[in-house]
């Protein structure tokens, strides 16, 4: 798959989970935030919570669901670039959690959101 192609899916995947956590009343504080460690797809507030979004998104169902994708690596990096963001705005976060939003865009069907909350401790 070409590069500008899973980049256009990803954003699109991000886009999607930004609609429906608005939705859930999440205010976006910011999307691809970029630190040392890596980049946060998203950055949202649940009332006093600073949610840390990782998004996955696939087209096709034949690798397994988008969220078997996050390897202990990526969590690791997830992690740290959390901590990261919350030392850069100590005054925004009272508590914080890291969430996975799962996307499946497949050929004739409604997107597929599936939202798991505090997934990565």
């Amino acid at each position: 798959m070409r590069q500008d192609h899973r980049h256009s899916l990803g954003q699109n995947g991000e886009d999607l989970a930004a609609n429906f956590l608005e939705k859930k009343s999440y205010s976006i504080l910011t999307k691809n935030f970029r630190t040392p460690y890596g980049e946060i797809d998203l950055v949202a507030q649940q009332a006093n919570t600073i949610v840390f979004v990782e998004v996955k998104t696939r087209k096709s169902r034949s690798l397994g669901p988008p969220e078997i994708s996050i390897t202990p690596r990526k969590i690791d990096h997830i992690r740290s670039a959390a901590e990261f963001y919350i030392q850069e705005n100590s005054e925004k976060a009272t508590e914080w959690r890291i969430d996975v939003i799962s996307i499946q865009l497949l050929v004739n069907e409604a997107p597929i959101i599936v939202h798991f909350e505090n997934a990565i401790t």
